[in-house]
């Protein structure tokens, strides 16, 4: 299976009072596009396709836009999400950054009405209830993230019932991690395919994951380390490759990185194939992935080839990277932190085609190369002889001087067709960091966390850790937090994770390109913590939903 979706979109979910008069008249027929109470929840074809319907509602490419929201990347369109106006700090009551309901109004109209057929295996409906519990926990702590209290629906509600008052995020949290708890003791490790036991559903993995992540977000130390150790138990592993394809070989590195011999340049290079082909479509499904969601090929295709490659090559640049994104990757020989070059020199190196502008770009972290397209990196896979150039002020094209080539798929790129690899949402590198940061804060470094932080760091070619320089709570604490940066970049994570160490006021600041122009223009307020309930949905309810606060 390709795809979790739905043949039904389950409009609402459904019209409640729109059943279909008993008449045989050829007018009153229930219409064929439209489902009502009076002809669905009859067999368990119609409980399957419920499940779907809830599947759709997973995030998908929109996740590039919770990192444009911070420091790591630029959105510029605004039209195109609530990130260009989060990251520049020109939020009002009018901006609606997400708040929406109808997620959790299909998992809750499933959960009301699955019982209602009696002909499915009961084992096997306890299984579709635990994941659409899992789909609406992960719904929840998406909204818990942005806006705090929000109101906690567990039932469908009456027409005219709709105004709930919001709910203290703390018991939302609770509510969260206790649902995940439960059905982590449902749902199966894995599935051996074919319907309705498809690979990509809801696993136990998934499940602890997520509940690992929340605890995390909310600084619970203790009961992350419990839920990331047991993820770290069920098998999962970091996906790597044993050989470069023939297109990639071509790329000359040689200009970027000293090597000490061949094979240095083999670690390097498999460091770097390994952490870019794992979003690519061939390893789906690889031992890495924990959730993601499912695309069938081009029929539901993401646009992420689109919003991320350069207007050059028929990319939009919806999200570029930031200067500050490009300083955190350290240096492929030492591990360490790169000291930037000084932005008025970088700028006029830029300007006056001094070689020594490409300095700056050299031995870096392989996951750089992975990530950015920088001026003059190499790319055949994308094209024949690619190598980027920034065309300043050209249609579509970034503002910062840069490109992501991350989640970028090459192969279908050639293929002249709509990227549609499943994206993922969850996968084990981040259990792995999870876990480090979680245990450094419980109790200080331990071998532990440092096995965790040397996996990821040595699957993409980097030194592991020093553990005589790192050894306090303090010190490891940052490179912690670097490894997230830019192991996760660009999948959603840094959103929570500025906010979590209280470091947004310092890094939310005004960005300039490579010629040390200004790309936007930012400004931070610590309302900005929690994002506004739109004004619309508070007046509409009639002074039951409030404002967070600073919000007029």
């Amino acid at each position: 299976m390709k795809k979790i979706t739905s043949i039904y979109i389950l409009t609402g979910l459904l019209t409640i009072g729109a059943v279909t008069s008993c008449k045989k008249d050829f007018l009153e027929r229930p219409p064929l596009d439209q489902l009502s109470e009076a002809t669905f929840w009859k067999n368990p074809n119609d409980v399957y396709q419920a499940v779907m319907a809830v599947y759709n509602q997973l995030p998908g490419d929109g996740i590039i836009y919770d990192d444009g929201a911070t420091d790591n990347a630029h959105a510029q369109y605004p039209w195109e999400s609530s990130a260009t106006d989060v990251s520049a700090g020109t939020l009002t009551s009018t901006t609606d950054a997400g708040w929406s309901f109808i997620d959790i109004r299909r998992a809750n109209y499933f959960l009301a009405n699955a019982d209602k057929v009696t002909t499915v295996d009961a084992a096997l409906l306890e299984r579709y209830k635990a994941e659409v519990r899992f789909l609406r926990a992960l719904f929840y702590s998406r909204l818990t993230n942005k806006f705090g209290d929000v109101p906690l629906i567990t039932t469908v509600l009456a027409l005219g019932a709709e105004n709930v008052p919001r709910t203290p995020k703390a018991e939302v949290v609770k509510f969260i991690t206790d649902e995940l708890d439960a059905v982590s003791k449902i749902l199966p490790q894995s599935y051996a395919g074919g319907k309705p036991n498809e690979k990509g559903r809801i696993t136990k993995g998934a499940a602890l994951a997520l509940k690992a992540r929340v605890h995390l977000n909310e600084s619970q130390w203790q009961l992350a380390v419990d839920a990331s150790s047991q993820v770290m138990t069920l098998g999962y592993s970091l996906f790597k490759v044993g050989a470069e394809e023939a297109i990639d070989a071509k790329d000359d590195y040689s200009k970027w990185v000293t090597f000490a011999n061949a094979n240095d340049e083999k670690k390097f290079r498999l460091g770097l194939r390994s952490y870019e082909a794992l979003f690519h479509k061939v390893n789906e499904g690889n031992t890495e992935v924990i959730l993601d969601r499912q695309q069938i090929d081009q029929k539901d295709a993401n646009f992420l080839n689109t919003y991320l490659l350069p207007g050059t090559i028929g990319g939009w640049s919806s999200v570029t990277p930031t200067q500050e994104l490009v300083n955190s990757y350290g240096s492929y020989k030492t591990g360490e932190a790169v000291i930037p070059t000084d932005p008025a020199q970088r700028a006029d190196w830029y300007k006056t085609n001094n070689p020594a502008f490409a300095n700056e770009y050299k031995n870096r972290d392989p996951r750089f190369y992975a990530t950015i397209l920088f001026e003059n990196s190499p790319w055949n896979a994308v094209e024949d002889d690619y190598k980027f150039n920034w065309v300043q002020g050209a249609s579509n094209m970034s503002l910062t001087g840069y490109n992501f080539r991350k989640l970028v798929d090459p192969a279908i790129y050639r293929q002249q067709v709509d990227n549609h690899a499943n994206i993922i949402l969850i996968r084990y590198a981040e259990v792995l960091l999870t876990y480090a940061e979680a245990k450094n804060e419980l109790s200080g470094p331990d071998a532990t966390v440092y096995d965790a932080l040397d996996a990821v760091r040595t699957r993409s070619g980097m030194p592991v850790v020093d553990r005589v320089k790192y050894a306090g709570k303090d010190a490891l604490r940052e490179v912690i937090r670097n490894e997230r940066r830019v192991e996760l970049a660009l999948e959603g994570q840094r959103y929570m994770d500025i906010r979590r160490w209280k470091i947004a006021p310092q890094v939310m600041k005004t960005i300039n390109n490579i010629k040390n122009t200004q790309a936007q223009e930012r400004t931070w307020n610590d309302r900005f913590y929690l994002m506004p309930v739109p004004q619309k949905e508070v007046d509409l309810s009639k002074g039951v939903l409030t404002q967070n606060a600073g919000y007029n």
